[in-house]
């Protein structure tokens, strides 16, 4: 076990050769976003390195650019540590991505025909299926599927390129509050789908803002929660 509580075998080692730099960064970024190395962690980098199969450099590159980055917090004579998110920073990340989001449903809405709505529905399916099984990677993973998609749809390049830089800080956000969210997440994504495949902007730009804004509501009081928790545990 690892001092960051990553058990062994949970990343397979990396596949030489390659750009090994970038695909050790990779590989840290995904533990990260996903949660398998939660926020405070320590990050020792010959643990890593044994965990990844590498040597300790590419993996002492990899967390100065996460550090750079924001992921990753560099403390004279302490180490590396997962980031800790505060609350502003989530807060303005959020209030981000509902701008980002609500313009893409309403560009879906107006471009989008039955082979989009289609994989909108089948991504649905995907989804309510990990919420039933309480599959929470699945559902995390189909629910960032499923908002991706629905960027393609809006057809609209330069959107798709800003949502892509704030995409891995929303599933990092997304991750903790996904259970919570639950089936709640997929009714609102199922209204969605309706208003997209009605063509009807204003309602699509409407469901998104709620959506994204129902995600940002609910991390807030998980986080007020926890810390209620710490100060009274």
């Amino acid at each position: 076990m690892l001092s960051s509580g990553l058990p062994y075998g949970a990343v397979p080692k990396l596949e030489r050769p390659g750009p090994l730099r970038e695909r050790v960064y990779e590989a840290l970024l995904e533990l990260i976003t996903t949660r398998a190395l939660r926020p405070g962690a320590h990050l020792v980098e010959s643990e890593l390195a044994g965990h990844l199969g590498v040597s300790r450099q590419p993996v002492r590159e990899a967390l100065q650019r996460l550090n750079t980055d924001g992921w990753v917090d560099l403390r004279p004579a302490q180490g590396a540590f997962v980031h800790e998110p505060t609350e502003e920073e989530a807060d303005q990340l959020l209030t981000v991505r509902t701008l980002l989001e609500a313009e893409a449903a309403r560009l879906a809405a107006a471009h989008t025909g039955s082979p989009g709505i289609a994989a909108l529905e089948e991504l649905c399916v995907t989804g309510e299926r990990a919420v039933r099984d309480d599959d929470v990677d699945g559902a995390v993973a189909a629910n960032a599927a499923f908002h991706a998609k629905v960027m393609e749809l809006a057809g609209n390049a330069v959107l798709a390129e800003l949502a892509e830089q704030v995409g891995r800080r929303v599933r990092w956000y997304y991750t903790p509050v996904a259970r919570q969210r639950g089936a709640q997440s997929w009714i609102e994504h199922r209204e969605l789908i309706a208003a997209i495949a009605d063509r009807d902007e204003a309602r699509a730009t409407a469901v998104m803002r709620a959506h994204t804004e129902h995600t940002r509501r609910t991390y807030h009081e998980r986080a007020r929660e926890n810390g209620h928790d710490q100060r009274h545990g």
